[in-house]
């Protein structure tokens, strides 16, 4: 089984601002896990230069920047992520930067009301001016459930039945919907406002409960944990090869990160993530695109070096290895 190149995206894509700016086929593109600043001894990063380091990867063509979504502190996990609510810190950089696109990776949509999330999604999708990528999610951690009075247990029916409600309220005027989890629609309410490209492009991130059919089936790509890269291509092609239609669904992943000073040490891998010189990881993401990797999504948690150091050697020297024409 080989990864099958040369495919297209979906009409309503090729010109998303975006999505197009994320995802091509056969083509490798790296954005960036909020915050913009290594923590490594701490679940608190410092976020006194955010705005600047948000627009510093704007300016230097990075392709996203990308929110998770951790309501709490938990001591268990380590990791408050970007601290922010992803939806409100998409709304401020959406007016603080330019072309970068702006993502979820992902929104917990058990733990949210999936109409509200829609009407932020259309709201965030207009102000940014279409630069917005939905990200969804089961959510990996079990002490929120309790907390919003959700239950662990049926998340995957539920997120299931969330990201079919998410989709037709933004896909259809005055629709007529029934739902087991959430609510109903009679056909006397039409969400506002519209999505510019007429809908909005989602992402399923992780597994979320879901087998390979229904993700490829119900979304336009998939953002996956790094895992083990010996398997990369195994995954990729059971990707590709499980699409419902002609059309190209990019295939991603996430990884906290660490820079060298080192131009040429080789990449070393931990529980969570890489490290690595320029060269090496040159060679190993070209590796990557050619087994139909589409994006790389960097948590600098991890990092050792300064931000705004590391960002200028990445541009300067990995990024024009990879030019998206």
């Amino acid at each position: 089984m080989h990864y099958v190149s040369g495919l297209k995206l979906k009409p309503e894509l090729q010109t998303h601002p975006g999505f197009s700016r994320v995802f091509q086929p056969d083509k490798l593109t790296f954005g960036f896990i909020m915050p913009l600043v290594g923590y490594p001894d701490s679940p608190f990063p410092l976020l006194e230069d955010h705005q600047k380091m948000a627009q510093l990867a704007d300016k230097l063509g990075f392709s996203a920047l990308w929110m998770r979504d951790i309501p709490f502190y938990d001591p268990s996990f380590g990791d408050t992520g970007q601290v922010f609510d992803p939806m409100v810190y998409l709304g401020f950089l959406a007016a603080v930067t330019r072309n970068i696109a702006l993502g979820t990776a992902g929104i917990v949509l058990p733990l949210r009301e999936p109409l509200i999330v829609a009407k932020q999604a259309v709201s965030l999708d207009q102000l940014s001016h279409g630069r917005l990528i939905l990200g969804l999610s089961s959510g990996d951690r079990p002490a929120e459930y309790p907390a919003f009075g959700a239950d662990f247990d049926n998340r995957a029916e539920r997120f299931r039945e969330a990201v079919n409600l998410i989709h037709r309220v933004t896909t259809e005027s005055f629709p007529h919907i029934d739902t087991k989890h959430y609510g109903k629609l009679k056909g006397m309410l039409n969400l506002v406002p519209s999505p510019r490209a007429g809908r909005i492009p989602t992402l399923i991130v992780g597994r979320a409960q879901q087998d390979i059919d229904w993700l490829a089936a119900n979304s336009d790509g998939w953002i996956r944990h790094r895992g083990s890269f010996n398997q990369l291509p195994e995954i990729v092609n059971t990707w590709h090869q499980n699409r419902p239609d002609e059309y190209f669904r990019p295939y991603g992943y996430g990884t906290f990160f660490d820079l060298s000073e080192d131009a040429n040490e080789p990449v070393r891998q931990n529980w969570g993530g890489i490290r690595a010189g320029r060269n090496a990881l040159i060679a190993m993401w070209k590796k990557h695109e050619s087994a139909g990797v589409n994006h790389v999504a960097l948590n600098l948690k991890t990092l050792q070096r300064p931000t705004e150091e590391v960002l200028q050697e990445l541009a300067e020297y990995v990024l024009p290895h990879f030019k998206n024409d």
